[in-house]
């Protein structure tokens, strides 16, 4: 064992303020018996050009903020902590192992705060001092050692010290996979590795589907890959970071969940329907956001990821306006049944992963049904035609690609329950994975 969870009782939150190169302290998190409260300095609130950390939930005021009913921690905080991936890390550096039961159990949010990497996803930052600044640095490494370390994590052994270093400059970004980030001189990246339990060539299934989605004119972050150690990386270009003259900007960010009110205890009531709402309401571009977003549920039905929960859609916050952030983390998941739900609710109590969800869900995002199935269509097209190629670009082998088409892409699943008056939707799709298939 390396040390002890520390316990302590704040945080002091720090912000980069939109086109600032340089962070200053917003306030303080405490901890108390009922969660994490949050409060304002006074300097933040006299400092000309500040923000609400997310307006709905942490107004510009005086005073102890509580977190929102049923909330432990404000979500747009709780945004900036690591997930599963981070936590096992975290985990690992402070227990010597993956998971140490009760001694974990012990790790508090702030904990997990402060002891994750400072780049994290977004504009904010967790300090134990108020007025000095200290950013968690990392220790650069090749692809090939950051994958030796992912998979020691994987396996519950402990890291090195050089090891650990390296690998705690991804532990503040989300997910469940093995990552890090990257710095590439005027790019900013992340890296997703193997895991060595995966069943099949998932890193090259979210570059297929990623690089499927831009085709279909959908707004989804650059991808690349590479090999390191004989395994494939996937690349990210990280769309929250601005290269300026003098640095790089953070651009403030709020997930899905967060701006639907939630937290992961609740997060099976996250809707589509809900978050079309407040696009309507609270989103530059409104007409262009929701078709945006129509067509990502559209897309993740077609190609398997049922992985859709809330944290894995984002909007840029200005202190004003909430913006679509570009898809990411759209990933084909396992499947080994032919019925498939998707993470979030898509009309009223209904999560399947088909069609005829979709067409029924489009008046939420100012579609007509023909403008729906336009859409479908086109998306089906879309992949019929660039699927070979996009394959090929990924060197996946005829076994994957027999296993991802037809399973994973297009599975037949997406086209039940469609009526009759759809039959001509029906065989474009049947006309599509045929091709794939071929």
């Amino acid at each position: 064992m390396t040390s002890k969870p520390t316990g302590r009782k704040g945080a002091y939150v720090w912000i980069w303020l939109p086109g600032e190169t340089e962070p200053v302290v917003a306030g303080l998190l405490t901890r108390d018996a009922g969660g994490y409260a949050f409060n304002y300095g006074a300097s933040y609130l006299s400092r000309d050009g500040a923000i609400a950390i997310y307006d709905p939930e942490l107004p510009l005021q005086r005073g102890l903020i509580a977190p929102i009913d049923g909330l432990r921690m404000a979500g747009s905080i709780r945004d900036g902590a690591p997930d599963a991936w981070g936590r096992r890390v975290i985990i690992n550096r402070l227990t010597g192992v993956s998971d140490a039961g009760s001694e974990a159990g012990a790790i508090t949010e702030l904990t997990y705060l402060l002891e994750s990497g400072s780049d994290r996803i977004g504009a904010l930052d967790f300090q134990h001092s108020a007025t000095e600044y200290s950013p968690r640095l990392k220790a650069e490494a090749p692809y090939e050692e950051l994958l030796e370390a992912a998979d020691r994590i994987d396996k519950g052994v402990p890291l090195t010290p050089v090891l650990d270093l390296a690998l705690n400059h991804g532990t503040s970004i989300g997910g469940a996979r093995p990552k890090v980030l990257i710095d590439d001189g005027d790019r900013k990246l992340i890296a997703k590795f193997a895991s060595s339990a995966d069943l099949y060539s998932v890193v090259k299934a979210e570059f297929i589907a990623m690089k499927l989605a831009s085709c279909c004119g959908l707004n989804v972050a650059s991808v690349s890959m590479i090999a390191a150690a004989g395994k494939d990386v996937l690349l990210i270009d990280r769309f929250d970071r601005i290269k300026a003259k003098t640095g790089w900007q953070r651009r403030a960010m709020v997930s899905a969940l967060t701006m639907l009110g939630l937290d992961e205890m609740m997060a099976r009531y996250a809707s589509y329907e809900d978050l079309a709402e407040i696009v309507r309401h609270r989103f530059t571009a409104p007409k262009e956001t929701l078709r945006e977003l129509y067509g990502r549920i559209v897309f993740n039905i077609l190609c398997g990821n049922t992985d859709d929960h809330a944290r894995n859609h984002a909007a840029f916050w200005d202190g004003r306006m909430l913006t679509l952030t570009p898809a990411y983390d759209i990933c084909p998941q396992g499947r080994t049944g032919n019925e498939a739900t998707q993470a979030m609710l898509i009309k009223g109590d209904n999560r399947m992963s088909t069609l005829q969800s979709c067409l029924a869900a489009a008046p939420d995002f100012f579609l007509n049904e023909d403008e729906a199935k336009s859409l479908i269509e086109a998306q089906f097209a879309t992949i019929a035609s660039e699927w070979r190629e996009i394959c090929e670009e990924a060197k996946l082998t005829q076994t994957d690609r027999r296993l991802f088409a037809g399973r994973q892409f297009l599975n037949s699943y997406c086209v039940e329950g469609l009526a009759p008056a759809h039959n001509a939707l029906l065989r474009r799709f049947e006309d599509a994975r045929r091709y794939a298939l071929g």
